[in-house]
């Protein structure tokens, strides 16, 4: 299959877990590919060396090259959206696109993982690593599994054949003014695929799992649901779906160090955080030692109380100052919101200000003790973290 051959494509933000993912596919079905980063990252690691890749401080897209612009550098560089490239790949491939506010990216790995095993060499796009499949991406002559984004609205571009919502939640209050809001655009996107799953009405999976966590039966009952959509029987999935191991970072066990095991997690919103602790919970009776970063200024100033509320569940925490990513910072809005609301739901609970990511591990590192688990848990660049937990801690 060529679909894209003889076409040119440049990637502004190649680097990212998306774009990356989108560079490789288009070289895989014959376009000549390049593309552009500020920065190293470890997804540039998986492309092929026929994608020429320029790390510099600006952009400098080639004359005559089809532009694709990632959304962190949108109004920067003139060209086509992520998004618009991407319903471009979904409706050359027969497709699964993954969406929802919690879950998307096991479940869309878990269905990569079952068809990969089964020997039908699938394609997917994946927003982390998935280690036992050697990536986040990968081309493939069977049906292309795509992890869905709604943050923009622009799941709605995207044409599946099967299309799978793992849950509704508002998560994005920048972009949605209410929970309804947000189901009623995974309910017109929904119905118009041929085929579609809808998570939450389904019983959550009671078979033997690698994984723990209520979350994670939910998302394997949504998985089989859709790989019953596209041809696989439910008892060849399910021998396969026991062995399938996570990916990085979702509950991700990073090391041991001193009797003391560090977990890295992305949980962002309440409910993923307290997901995340309830299935350590269910790994062992040692003390959970939390370092949490929040993730955006309006995430956090709508859902501060909550956020304290699903963090209460640990035994120590330390918050940092918010990881602003796309937002600029709002007057008021600090991390340090997260830290009285947690101090007012329980007083005497260990807790930590540490504005800054190494202020938070020294701060839980002083407190740990053998049997104990540190989780570094967030969505910026808390994923620094747990290296520096382990080297503390040996």
């Amino acid at each position: 299959m060529q679909p894209l051959a003889g076409r040119t494509l440049h990637f502004v933000g190649i680097g990212g877990a998306g774009l990356s993912g989108y560079a490789l596919l288009a070289q895989a079905w014959g376009a000549e590919v390049s593309g552009w980063d500020r920065y190293e990252t470890p997804y540039l690691e998986h492309l092929p060396d026929e994608i020429s890749v320029t790390v510099s401080p600006e952009p400098d897209p080639p004359d005559g090259a089809e532009t694709i612009v990632s959304t962190a550098f949108a109004g920067i560089v003139a060209g086509r959206s992520r998004a618009e490239f991407l319903a471009e790949l979904v409706s050359l491939q027969d497709s699964i696109v993954v969406a929802g506010a919690h879950g998307k990216t096991t479940t869309a790995a878990m269905i990569a993982f079952v068809l990969d095993r089964l020997g039908d060499d699938p394609g997917f796009l994946i927003g982390a690593e998935v280690p036992q499949l050697g990536a986040n991406a990968r081309a493939g002559s069977g049906w292309l599994v795509v992890e869905g984004d709604e943050s923009d609205r622009t799941i709605e571009q995207l044409r599946p054949k099967i299309a799978v919502v793992t849950n509704v939640d508002l998560d994005h209050h920048t972009e949605f003014a209410s929970r309804s809001e947000v189901e009623g655009l995974f309910e017109r996107w929904i119905q118009g695929a041929p085929q579609a799953v809808r998570g939450e009405e389904l019983v959550p999976y009671d078979g033997e799992l690698a994984l723990t966590g209520e979350h994670n039966r939910r998302n394997a009952a949504t998985a089989l649901a859709a790989l019953e959509l596209a041809g696989v029987d439910g008892r060849r999935a399910w021998p396969v779906l026991r062995e399938f191991r996570g990916a990085g970072r979702r509950l991700e066990e990073v090391g041991v160090a001193g009797d003391v095991r560090v977990v890295d997690d992305y949980a962002h919103h309440p409910t993923e955080i307290r997901a995340t602790l309830a299935a350590l919970r269910q790994q062992g009776d040692g003390r959970i030692l939390a370092l949490f970063q929040p993730h955006l200024y309006s995430r956090t100033r709508h859902l501060v109380r909550e956020t304290a509320e699903a963090l209460a569940a640990a035994d120590v925490v330390a918050v940092t100052e918010i990881y602003g990513a796309r937002e600029e910072p709002v007057e008021g809005v600090s991390g340090k919101l997260v830290v009285d609301a947690l101090s007012e739901l329980r007083p005497g609970m260990p807790i930590g200000w540490t504005p800054r990511v190494e202020d938070g591990v020294r701060f839980l590192v002083r407190r740990a003790r053998p049997g104990d688990v540190v989780l570094t848990v967030g969505a910026g660049d808390v994923d620094q973290a747990a290296p520096l937990v382990l080297e503390e801690l040996g």
